[in-house]
């Protein structure tokens, strides 16, 4: 498996929290263009539907889920992407992407969700400073 990571100045419960929020995938995610699942924040075993870009709806499973660190699921029965964030400070924290083998084109749709993760993660952190 490969993968690409990006370092963001950003806390990790952050980026883990728009990870894992069904309502920001389309937001972040190239590749999706709306979802439905029983709840907004994903778990362990939770299953669901994502739209495609091109309409498609396509059912997916978590399968791999590590509080607070990372996820992976299952799409149309296929091993799709592990997401992983790991806290390289109480600011900074570095957000990979895993890519399967069998998606090698997949690189610069991972790393276009990088940029707009990041984008996302500063933005939120900046509205909790100014809350406090």
């Amino acid at each position: 498996m490969r993968h690409v990571d990006r370092i963001i100045d950003a806390p990790a419960d952050v980026a883990w929290r728009i990870l894992i929020d069904t309502r920001e995938w389309p937001i972040w995610g190239p590749s999706v263009r709306a979802v439905e699942a029983p709840a907004s924040l994903i778990g362990p075993g939770m299953h669901g539907r994502i739209q495609t870009r091109i309409g498609l709806w396509l059912p997916f499973e978590i399968t791999d889920w590590e509080p607070q660190r990372a996820w992976a699921w299952r799409v149309a029965d296929i091993e799709a992407t592990g997401h992983r964030v790991d806290p390289l400070g109480p600011g900074r924290c570095r957000v990979t992407f895993e890519i399967p083998r069998w998606a090698p084109f997949y690189d610069w749709v991972c790393q276009a969700a990088l940029r707009r993760i990041e984008e996302r993660t500063r933005a939120r952190a900046r509205d909790a400073k100014s809350v406090r």
